[in-house]
Order: C-alpha cells, then structure tokens, then sequence
C-alpha cells in the first residue's frame, strides 16, 4: 500500500484511529465534500481548515452520491481518483468515503471537535452541527476563495471547447 491510500479509511478504521488522535490531545478536524475537480479554491479551504486543529478528517462523497447532488455527468473525476488526491494533501490526514445523502451519520461516528464549511453555509445549515455542539465541539465557516468552483470551471472549458 502506497502513503495515499493509507490514508484512505474504512469507517470501521477510522473512528478507532479518531479516537486514538483525541485521547492524545490532538484537535480533530472535519469537513466534507465531493472536491471532483480540485483547484485553489479547496486547496486554500482545506489548508485553513487544517489549521483550526492537529488533524483533519475529510468526508469524500462517493460516485453514486456525487451524481446524485450534481447531476448524471458528474463526478468528472472518480471517487478512487479523488480519494488518492485528497489523501495526497499533507494536511489532510485521513479520507473517508460516503454515500449518504448528508454526512451526518458520518459525523456522529467521528466525533470530531470541530466541524467546518465553507462560508456559503451557517452554522444552521450545516449537516451534523447539532450533534458536534451538542457533545461539547465547534462548528466553524471559512471564507471562500472568490472565483474558484468546479461547476464555473466545468462551465469555462465547455465554453472553450
């Protein structure tokens, strides 16, 4: 098994390796998303999500749930591809792939001490807030890079192409 896909868990494997970061004192991070195809805008959100605490949890949407919230043509780019990418980030720390229509379940399992998003959302809006404050954590938003999402490059290469 190469670095990347070490990092790439099971639930099953994650929430024992969570668990073993916080009895340590470590801060742990989670966001989620489906990151398809990846440009400044989420390399700038995850770097300053990381920041926040001493390890970052992302949630990877898989395939399935990816077309599911973006339409039949997506993903461009395939969970597996994805994972890897993601996990190749050095200041994500683990990956966990699911295909819920939220993350919320996923949340509950891990039980991170922060949980963030991006500023398009409130702390109303965000999927598993509720649990994360009401087991003593943080929800956070952070600002997003103006200009960058997948679906306006998707737009800008059709328009070239």
């Amino acid at each position: 098994m190469n670095q990347t896909e070490s990092k790439i868990l099971r639930l099953e494997e994650a929430v024992p390796q969570i668990a073993d970061w916080q009895r340590a004192g470590q801060k742990v991070v989670f966001t989620n998303g489906c990151f398809d195809i990846v440009h400044l805008g989420h390399i700038d959100y995850l770097e300053k999500a990381h920041a926040l605490g001493d390890r970052l949890v992302l949630g990877l949407n898989t395939d399935a749930s990816v077309s599911r919230l973006k339409g039949p043509l997506r993903p461009v780019v395939n969970e597996y591809a994805r994972a890897r990418l993601m996990a190749a980030l050095s200041f994500v720390d683990a990956v966990i792939l699911f295909d819920e229509p939220t993350p919320s379940d996923l949340i509950e399992a891990v039980k991170p001490d922060i949980l963030v998003k991006g500023d398009d959302y409130t702390v109303e809006t965000i999927a598993g807030a509720d649990f994360v404050l009401g087991n003593g954590g943080e929800v956070k938003t952070i600002a997003l890079v103006k200009g960058y999402s997948t679906s306006g490059l998707i737009e800008k290469i059709k328009q070239g192409y």
